[in-house]
């Protein structure tokens, strides 16, 4: 039998956005004496508050919560660097003999914890900018043609509109005068607990989530929204960063530039965001060793079910 958190499971709880992965990971926290560790891209964020649906304290239920509202928006964080504050997190929470339970929709990162990228240069803020104008400009199947020029295996391996991990292959060609592909198979050793992590992916009906996203995004611009953007826009956050690159916050840059009004901007963030969902689902089903619960993860049942499935695989 295991003896310490070292020896158990460390459990992922994901699944598309709205489908109640806060609520499950709380409640795991509560059942196991367990920590919560974020894996969602943009909840990482000072400042970015309102449509990132981080957890209040009230939902946190006591529980603590990490790497959360921790980075400068102005930083174009990447899944190497958060798999690096995951890693020293995960050992600090392990070595107080806690439980770890991951919590995000974000499975890129998680991927990266479980199999670190190869070491690529950091972001060049004037080269990232130069791709995105492109991107602005003439749409994703051209910076897709682009790679497939100088490294068609990595287009291969890409969807077309998978924009930002197109411009980071390009990007490191220009950078480093080497495809991608090539490089990327010189990855590190993943961590020792990476064949510890099990995941638990929460699969709601599509017609009930939808109702969630668009009842959700319209309260998120009840609640100020635009006035929250026009906030981080004064204080100087970058337009063109990741942080300000969200759903909902995009399209609120439109419209506070003219190109669309309020209306539609809505409309496009909920359509964005009920996609983004779709994304998140045909992510976690390539994952082959996933673990998939029907329902939301704030219902009870549903939560006993995944609870006594953590319990059985201890």
């Amino acid at each position: 039998m295991p003896t310490s958190s070292k020896d158990q499971p460390i459990i992922a709880v994901a699944g598309p956005t709205a489908s109640g992965k806060t609520a499950l990971g709380v409640f795991l926290g509560e059942e196991l004496g367990g920590e919560v560790v974020n894996f969602d891209s943009v909840q990482i964020y000072r400042g970015i508050e309102i449509a990132t649906a981080k957890p209040t304290a009230e939902e946190r239920r006591g529980i603590p919560h990490h790497l959360i509202d921790y980075v400068d928006p102005n930083i174009d964080y990447t899944a190497a660097d958060w798999a690096k504050d995951a890693e020293a997190k995960i050992r600090e929470i392990e070595s107080h003999k806690k439980r770890v339970i991951l919590v995000g929709g974000t499975g890129f990162y998680l991927r990266t914890l479980c199999r670190p990228l190869f070491e690529s240069p950091k972001t060049d803020p004037k080269l990232r900018e130069k791709y995105r104008k492109l991107h602005a400009e003439h749409g994703p199947e051209y910076l897709h043609a682009m790679l497939a020029k100088f490294d068609p295996q990595a287009a291969e391996n890409l969807p077309v509109r998978d924009h930002v991990r197109v411009i980071r292959a390009l990007e490191v060609i220009e950078q480093t005068g080497q495809q991608i592909s090539v490089l990327q198979p010189e990855r590190p050793e993943p961590p020792d607990f990476a064949e510890r992590i099990s995941l638990v992916v929460l699969s709601p009906p599509r017609d009930i989530l939808y109702e969630k996203i668009n009842a959700r995004t319209l309260e998120h611009f009840d609640a100020g929204l635009v006035d929250e953007v026009r906030r981080l826009l004064a204080d100087g956050v970058r337009e063109n960063g990741n942080a300000l690159g969200a759903h909902a916050y995009r399209r609120v840059c439109e419209y506070l530039r003219g190109e669309r009004s309020l209306e539609n901007a809505i409309e496009k963030s909920q359509q964005d965001v009920r996609n983004y969902a779709k994304r998140q689902l045909t992510w976690f089903r390539k994952e082959s060793k996933a673990v998939w619960f029907e329902g939301f993860g704030g219902d009870r049942e549903v939560a006993a079910k995944v609870l006594k499935y953590v319990n059985n695989i201890a």
